[in-house]
């Protein structure tokens, strides 16, 4: 009888960003097959996409967790009476996962939801014809960020075999941990609250505003009345007029007086309403352009951690090409020396003669205009270089037309990714 082979677990190790420690994850083992159809049913899916409940139970969780939103998971569970009002998100979602692996109603509801939902990119898929180019459309999907598409796309399409399934299923389960991170979480929250406030103090102005206009058309209509009383004492009696004229003026005035005080304080408060509001708007501002950074840095560490796993994936014979970086030499300006090493290594690696200099300007600056003679490409790594060997080497390599390369740290995902590109563009 032949053994079942096992599947153990794989431990990762995966590097907490610059200053912070390694940490060990393991992953559960993926199952022996993703698709899990009858032989009739493999031969009918030549010609059709996969249906959920065709895919293997492991992959349910992430297709209804990362294809469809809460409120579109109810509503179909509602349409097929399984969701109740005051059902748990976690106990929604722990139904449509238990659901979608069955062959009934509800089942087919998910399915018709998830086709719907994302019908413009299916059809897009639909135009590949092999597994490679079902792989292409997802790289595609990834990067224009339709990642919940492009998932359900790519998992039922025809041309998908189960190692395209798995290769997509391990991308997802890992973007699930590099994005959402909780800095970007803080930073939404914050950006949220500010929008709430904003608008509650616009409400509050509006307000302010009709309590002030209601204030002066009370006060105009008040002023007017007594304009009008003030007339009439005059006619009746203008003896009775001398007497009385000091009072009413007396009074009059205080009224005067009065409601002119309100409008003062009332049209102060609204000046310190709209600063309080300007306040806001600018911090508003501030927290927008930061959260767009942090998208940009978060994009540039992705592109990074691909170029680090592309060039740290084991490679067969058969997939083996030729390195464009052969006989190219690389002179590197700065960094840390306790890393010199590992980078001379990964040079030699992809076949490019590895070139050193400190960035000291004060007695080695005569050698280093002869190693940026001698280099194709100059890198240097803008966090751990002198300003002073920054201008030299921008200078000598625009006297001599050779590229450089500003890198954003001296870590070696910076290194490994700037190798990719330049690999895929030699100078």
């Amino acid at each position: 009888m032949t053994a079942i082979p096992r599947f153990e677990p794989l431990a990762v190790r995966l590097d907490a960003g610059r200053g912070g420690a390694l940490r060990d994850v393991r992953l559960s083992p993926l199952p022996p097959r993703m698709i899990e159809a009858t032989l009739e049913q493999s031969l009918a899916k030549m010609s059709r996409r996969t249906k959920l409940w065709e895919l293997s139970h492991h992959v349910h969780c992430s297709i209804v967790g990362t294809c469809l939103s809460t409120g579109e998971l109810r509503q179909v569970l509602a349409k097929a009476g399984v969701a109740a009002n005051a059902t748990t998100d976690h106990e929604l979602h722990s139904q449509g996962v238990s659901l979608a692996r069955q062959r009934d109603g509800a089942a087919k509801l998910l399915h018709k939801a998830l086709d719907r939902k994302h019908r413009t990119i299916i059809a897009r898929f639909d135009k590949a014809g092999s597994a490679d180019e079902v792989r292409g459309e997802w790289r595609q999907a990834v990067k224009q960020g339709d990642v919940p598409g492009g998932y359900w796309a790519a998992m039922t399409h025809p041309a998908a075999t189960d190692a395209l399934v798995r290769e997509v299923f391990g991308e997802v389960h890992m973007l699930s941990h590099l994005v959402g991170s909780a800095a970007n979480r803080a930073d939404i929250r914050r950006l949220a609250e500010l929008e709430a406030e904003n608008d509650r103090l616009r409400a509050k102005l509006a307000r302010q505003q009709d309590q002030l206009r209601d204030g002066i058309t009370r006060r105009d209509a008040r002023i007017q009345e007594l304009n009008g009383l003030l007339a009439r004492r005059i006619g009746e009696d203008a003896t009775a007029r001398q007497h009385d004229e000091a009072s009413d003026r007396a009074t009059l005035e205080g009224l005067v007086a009065s409601l002119e005080q309100r409008l003062r304080s009332e049209s102060n408060r609204r000046a310190a309403v709209e600063e309080r509001l300007a306040r806001v708007a600018d911090e508003l501002a501030r927290e927008r352009d930061q959260h767009a950074a942090i998208r940009r840095h978060e994009a540039a560490l992705r592109e990074e951690l691909e170029a680090v796993e592309a060039g740290l994936a084991p490679q067969t014979a058969a997939e083996a090409t030729p390195c464009s970086l052969a006989g190219l030499s690389l002179l590197y300006v700065g960094g840390r020396t306790d890393r010199l090493g590992h980078l001379r290594a990964l040079s030699e690696q992809h076949g490019a003669k590895f070139l050193h200099h400190d960035g000291g300007v004060d007695d080695r600056s005569g050698l280093l205009a002869g190693l940026v003679s001698r280099a194709d490409v100059v890198m240097f790594p803008v966090d751990c270089v002198s300003h002073e060997a920054v201008a030299i080497v921008k200078r000598l390599c625009r006297q001599t037309a050779k590229p450089y390369v500003p890198l954003r740290s001296s870590g070696t995902g910076s290194f490994v990714s700037a190798l990719v590109r330049t690999a895929i563009t030699p100078p």
